[in-house]
């Protein structure tokens, strides 16, 4: 079996803004249009997925909050209705999604064996959080490609900033071995926003562009700043103020993803091609991608090594409700 290989990553952020300004059938109430630049550069993102053609797509998302331990989607395939409980007036949304237990278990192992508590979430009734399905939705809508989840464990119950993103380095790694073991040409989705100061109303329509700014003059320049420096390669420089920027301007890259993501490819210092920006509801939200196939740094081959999709790998039966039989702790059903 080849090695596996991760190919690109990219900066998601995840407002069911979008979703509802797109008025996909999947999505109960309809809008006017709306947060089109952030809307336009996910059309770039889905063209660059397309041109990949990974695998696997492995998302980690800031909304699926784990107290203990860093967890992972355990079920080959979850559907539902997904109703945001932030904005419930704009995402409820109908998902199926499938995904990639064996790499997920792989993943949980790893980060089992490199001193981080690992669970499998194998309740086949478990509903997925917004982030997660707003990510990956906008990033391939055809949902035709098999995902991994993980959750965010960055608790700051008992972790500071600095040990939590540490903690999330180490998840990083420990994704990166499980990828070359699995033979899988895998995409990372960092499922975040950048500043994350939001207005506490909005607007009677939602969609009304006129009314979405900054937060405020500071958390803006923070964005620009870190932008910047992405977009010139500089990521020691990036990684080496992150702490700061998220007590500046309550960064939901304090998650995690953002690390994880860059700790699982090896820290590249290659620029980040920036695909769009825009605010929502005050915060700052960046669309990025970091293609390591283009800069020489993975296989550009196309897929074929594995051989998944969500049709031909038996992602397409729905689950019998039984708990996924893996060698970690499950959340969920019971294995015997």
């Amino acid at each position: 079996m080849p090695k596996g290989e991760i190919i690109a990553g990219f900066l998601a952020p995840h407002p069911p803004h979008l979703v509802y300004g797109e008025n996909p059938p999947q999505n109960e109430p309809r809008s006017q249009g709306g947060w089109e630049q952030l809307r336009w550069a996910y059309e770039k993102v889905r063209a660059s997925i397309e041109e990949l053609k990974p695998d696997v797509l492995m998302v980690h998302s800031p909304h699926w909050i784990t107290q203990v331990g860093h967890h992972f989607l355990g079920v080959e395939r979850l559907s539902g209705k997904s109703v945001d409980p932030i904005f419930p007036n704009l995402f409820r949304y109908s998902y199926d999604m499938h995904v990639d237990v064996e790499l997920a278990n792989a993943c949980c192992q790893h980060a089992r064996s490199a001193g981080l508590a690992g669970k499998m979430m194998c309740n086949p009734k478990f509903r997925v959080d917004y982030g997660t399905i707003t990510t990956l939705h906008l990033a391939r809508p055809a949902w035709d490609i098999p995902v991994v989840g993980l959750s965010a464990n960055n608790s700051p119950y008992y972790l500071t900033t600095e040990e939590g993103l540490g903690e999330m380095e180490t998840l990083g790694n420990a994704t990166r071995k499980a990828v070359e073991e699995s033979g899988r040409r895998v995409v990372l989705l960092a499922s975040a926003s950048m500043s994350h100061l939001h207005f506490h109303e909005e607007p009677e329509i939602p969609e009304d562009m006129s009314q979405e700014r900054p937060f405020n003059m500071e958390a803006y320049q923070w964005d620009m700043r870190m932008i910047e420096m992405m977009r010139r390669g500089e990521m020691k420089k990036v990684h080496d103020i992150l702490p700061e920027f998220i007590r500046e301007t309550f960064a939901e890259l304090k998650a995690g993803s953002f690390t994880w993501m860059h700790a699982a490819m090896g820290y590249p210092e290659i620029p980040g091609e920036l695909l769009g920006y825009g605010n929502v509801i005050g915060t700052g939200n960046c669309v990025m991608e970091w293609n390591l196939a283009k800069h020489g740094m993975a296989d550009n081959a196309q897929a074929g090594s594995s051989s998944l999709s969500a049709s031909s790998s038996g992602f397409g039966t729905p689950s019998s409700g039984t708990a996924y039989q893996g060698d970690g702790p499950t959340i969920g059903y019971p294995t015997n």
